[in-house]
């Protein structure tokens, strides 16, 4: 069986080479399921009731809840933000980095191919 670690460290691998071979918008989607597979992991840990495999409604749920550490309200709106009429985040925003920033907060883990987050 796979752990949510194993499944998310490889969105984040497939997502760095397709950022790598210039395609960002895949990018972003395998590191908001990355961010997704940690939220999954919070939500067990906490008790609290998954609403299934969506990344999305995972990192919306979490936004609702009550008691979230406020990095990880910041890094789940961050992850949440739609792109602009140019398909670009703002500047300065990169999905990965919340990705950790949500695995450090959260969990108290990190994935050892993205860098740490202070």
């Amino acid at each position: 069986m796979s752990s949510w670690k194993t499944e998310a460290e490889e969105e984040i691998r497939l997502g760095l080479a397709e950022r790598a071979e210039g395609m960002e918008g895949r990018a972003r989607v395998r590191a908001r399921r990355a961010a997704g597979y940690v939220v999954g992991e919070y939500f067990r840990r906490r008790g609290v009731p998954d609403p299934g495999p969506n990344a999305y409604e995972r990192l919306k749920l979490l936004l609702a809840l009550p008691d979230v550490p406020a990095e990880a309200v910041e890094a789940a709106r961050r992850l949440t933000m739609r792109v602009d009429m140019a398909f670009q985040l703002p500047a300065g925003v990169d999905l990965f980095t919340e990705t950790q920033r949500l695995a450090q907060v959260l969990l108290g883990e990190a994935f050892a191919s993205l860098p740490l987050v202070e």
